[in-house]
C-alpha cells in the first residue's frame, strides 16, 4: 500500500513537472519568436494570404494597444482558444490593409458580443466605413444573438445575417452608478470628503444614497449625445428613420421573433451557420467542400511594434487610471506616472523623435501624478518639438489634466472627457473600530495634528479646513493648466470645469478638443507642424514588456484573482472597488465611477 501510494506521488510530482517544463519551453519558444520579429524592424509582416482570403473580425473584447498581452498568452499555452482580446490599432491596421491588399476580398464580422466603449467602437465603424470606399464587401453574422455593440458595427455591412432563433437587442443607454453610504453607515465607516467642483460626483456614492440633481443633469446630456451619435449612424447605415429606430428600440427588440426582425429591416436574412459559411463560400469562390480562407487582424496589420530607425514621431501610450494602486492579486494595469513621465524625457532627448503624440485613455487618479506628466509633456515642448493629443475612450479629469496642453487635441465624438475637478476621500473607521470590533486607540501627543489619522478618529474643523485650503489650490492650478494649454482665461475654463463631464461633440463646441479624429490624425498633424513631409515613420511607446517575464509575473495574480471571484461571487466587484479606494491617493483628480451600459 505505501509503495503504491509512494508511486503515486511520484507519478503526480513528475507529470507536474513535465507539465511545467513544457509550459516554460512553450513560453520561451513564444518569447524568441516575438522578440525576433520585434527585431527585424519591418513594419509589414510576413504572413502569406492567398487569393479570395477573408479578414475575420471576431467582435469580442477590445484593448487599447495590440501586442502581446501576457494574460492572452496564458490562455493560449493553457489550451483555452484564441487570445481574449484584440488590440483597437491592430483592428483599424488590419482593415485599411485589407482595403488594399488584391487577395482580400472582403471582411467578415463575427457578432460575440463585443466589450468596448462607445469611442473605441466609433474608431472601428468609421474604419469599416472607409474599406467600403474600396468597392469591397462586408458581411456579419450573428450565431446566437446581436448585441447593441455589435450591432452598431454590424450596421456598416452590405448585409446582416443572423441565426433563425436568434435576436437582436437594441435598447438604447443607460448609466448606473452603486451608491454606497447606507453599506458603509452599517460597517461603521465614513468617507471624509472635500471637494470644489458642483459636479465632481465621483465622491457621491459615498456621501449620498441618491443621485444628485447636478449628476443626473450631466449624466442625461452626454448619455444623450451619444446616444443620438450612435443611434443616427445606425438609422443611416440601415436607411432607417431614427425616430423610427428609437421607437423600436422602446419595444424590447430582444423578444421579437427573428422573421419579424427582417420585417422591420434590421436583419436582412435568416440563415444557419453552414449556410452562412456556403454565402461566403460563394463570394469568394471557394468549392462547397473545401475551407474558407480567413485572416485574422494580427495577421494583416503591421508590426506596429517593430522598432523603426532614423526620424520618427513617437506615439505614447497613457491608459488606465492614474498611479491607481489595482486591489492584491488584481491583473489591472494603470498609468505610472514616474516611468512615463522617464519615457517621455528620453524621447525629448532623442534627436530621432521629431514629435509626439500622447494618446490618452484615462478617467484620471492622482492628481500629483497628473502634474508631473504634465510638466514631463510641457518639457517635450519647449524643446521644440509638437505634441498632439489622441482621446480615446476616456481622457477624464486627469486625462484631460494630462492633455491640456498639447499643441492640437484630437477626439471621437463619443469620447468622454472634462471633469475638471479636483477632490479628496478620506475614510474613516472609528465607528467600526471603537464600537463594533471593540478596540479603543488611545493616544499621546506632542502636538495638536501629531495624532492625525483619519482611519481612527475624525478630522477636527480645523484639519478639514486646512486640507480644504489645500484642494482649493489644486482646483486653481488645475484651471490654470488648462487656460493656459487652451490659450483662454481662468474664468472661462471654470464656467466649463465644476467637475462637469462632457461629451466629444459637446467639448468641441465648448474648446476643450480642437478636432474629430484618432491617432492617424493626431500623427498627421504632428508631422506636418515637424516638416516631416508625407513619409513618416512612427514608433509605439513605452516599450511592450518582454513577454515571457511579464507572463511569469501575472500568471499568479490572475489564479489569485480568480480564486477570489469563485469564492466572493457577487460580491467580488464591491471587494475590488474598496481595495481600489484604499490604494489610491487622497487627492484625486478622477471621474465618476458609472458603468455605462451600451
Amino acid at each position: 500500500m505505501m509503495k503504491k501510494f509512494i508511486l503515486i506521488v511520484c507519478g503526480s510530482f513528475v507529470g507536474a513537472f513535465l507539465a511545467f517544463l513544457f509550459f516554460m519551453f512553450a513560453a520561451m519558444i513564444m518569447s524568441i519568436g516575438i522578440m525576433g520579429s520585434m527585431g527585424s524592424g519591418s513594419s509589414k509582416k510576413l504572413v502569406n494570404v492567398t487569393k479570395h482570403s477573408i479578414l475575420k473580425l471576431d467582435l469580442g473584447n477590445i484593448s487599447e494597444r495590440g501586442g502581446n498581452d501576457p494574460i492572452d498568452m496564458l490562455s493560449m499555452l493553457q489550451g483555452d482558444g484564441m487570445p481574449s482580446s484584440t488590440g483597437l490599432n491592430t483592428m483599424v491596421s488590419a482593415i485599411k490593409n485589407a482595403a488594399d491588399d488584391k487577395n482580400i476580398d472582403g471582411i467578415y464580422i463575427e457578432c460575440n458580443g463585443v466589450s468596448a466603449a462607445p469611442a473605441t467602437l466609433e474608431r472601428l465603424h468609421r474604419a469599416l466605413k472607409e474599406f467600403k470606399k474600396s468597392g469591397k464587401w462586408i458581411a456579419a453574422y450573428g450565431y446566437e444573438g446581436i448585441n447593441q455593440a455589435d450591432y452598431y458595427l454590424a450596421s456598416v455591412a452590405d448585409s446582416i445575417y443572423l441565426n433563425p432563433v436568434g435576436a437582436v437587442d437594441l435598447h438604447g443607454m443607460a448609466s448606473m452608478t452603486p451608491y454606497m453610504k447606507k453599506a458603509l453607515d452599517k460597517l461603521g465607516v465614513e468617507m471624509q470628503v472635500i471637494r470644489v467642483g458642483s459636479f465632481k460626483s465621483a465622491v457621491e456614492p459615498y456621501m449620498l444614497d441618491d443621485m444628485s440633481d447636478a449628476n443626473r443633469l450631466q449624466q442625461e446630456h452626454y448619455l444623450g449625445v451619444l446616444w443620438d451619435e450612435i443611434r443616427n449612424s445606425i438609422a443611416a447605415d440601415r436607411k432607417l428613420a431614427p425616430e423610427a429606430l428609437s421607437s423600436l428600440c422602446d419595444s424590447l427588440i430582444m423578444t421579437f421573433d427573428a422573421k419579424r426582425l427582417v420585417t422591420e429591416k434590421l436583419v436582412d436574412k435568416l440563415v444557419y451557420r453552414t449556410e452562412m459559411d456556403n454565402i461566403l463560400k460563394a463570394r469568394t469562390q471557394v468549392k462547397e467542400d473545401e475551407e474558407l480562407n480567413f485572416v485574422s487582424p494580427d495577421d494583416l496589420a503591421d508590426d506596429l511594434e517593430a522598432p523603426v530607425s532614423g526620424d520618427h514621431i513617437a506615439v505614447v501610450y497613457a491608459v488606465g487610471e492614474i498611479d491607481g494602486s489595482p486591489s492584491m492579486g488584481s491583473t489591472e494595469e494603470g498609468i505610472n506616472t514616474k516611468d512615463l513621465s522617464e519615457t517621455i524625457n528620453e524621447l525629448m532627448k532623442d534627436d530621432n523623435v521629431k514629435g509626439m503624440v500622447l494618446r490618452v485613455n484615462s478617467p484620471g487618479g492622482s492628481a500629483f501624478g497628473s502634474e508631473q506628466l504634465w510638466k514631463a509633456i510641457e518639457d517635450f515642448k519647449a524643446a521644440g518639438k509638437p505634441v498632439a493629443v489622441s482621446m480615446g475612450d476616456y481622457a477624464a479629469s486627469g486625462g484631460y489634466y494630462i492633455s491640456c496642453g498639447a499643441g492640437r487635441i484630437f477626439a471621437e465624438r463619443t469620447t468622454i472627457t472634462g471633469s475638471i475637478g479636483i477632490f479628496g476621500m478620506i475614510p474613516c473607521a472609528s465607528e467600526l473600530i471603537e464600537n463594533k470590533l471593540g478596540v479603543h486607540m488611545a493616544s499621546v501627543k506632542t502636538n495638536e495634528n501629531a495624532d492625525m489619522s483619519p482611519l481612527y478618529k475624525k478630522l477636527t474643523p480645523s484639519q478639514t479646513t486646512a486640507l480644504q485650503n489645500m484642494i482649493n489650490e489644486g482646483y486653481e492650478l488645475f484651471t490654470t493648466r488648462c487656460a493656459n494649454g487652451r490659450h483662454v482665461t481662468q474664468d472661462s475654463i471654470k464656467q466649463i470645469a465644476e467637475g462637469r463631464v462632457w461629451d466629444g461633440v459637446t467639448a468641441k463646441q465648448i474648446g476643450l478638443v480642437d478636432e474629430f479624429g484618432g491617432i492617424e490624425e493626431a500623427v498627421a498633424w504632428v508631422a506636418k507642424q515637424a516638416k516631416l513631409g508625407e513619409d513618416y515613420k512612427t514608433q509605439n511607446y513605452p516599450a511592450i514588456e518582454d513577454p515571457f517575464l511579464s507572463m511569469l509575473e501575472k500568471y499568479g495574480a490572475k489564479r489569485y484573482e480568480a480564486r477570489l471571484q469563485g469564492e466572493m461571487g457577487v460580491l467580488y466587484d464591491w471587494h475590488k472597488q474598496l481595495q481600489r479606494i484604499l490604494g489610491r491617493d487622497q487627492i484625486l483628480c478622477l471621474m465618476p465611477e458609472s458603468e455605462i451600459d451600451f
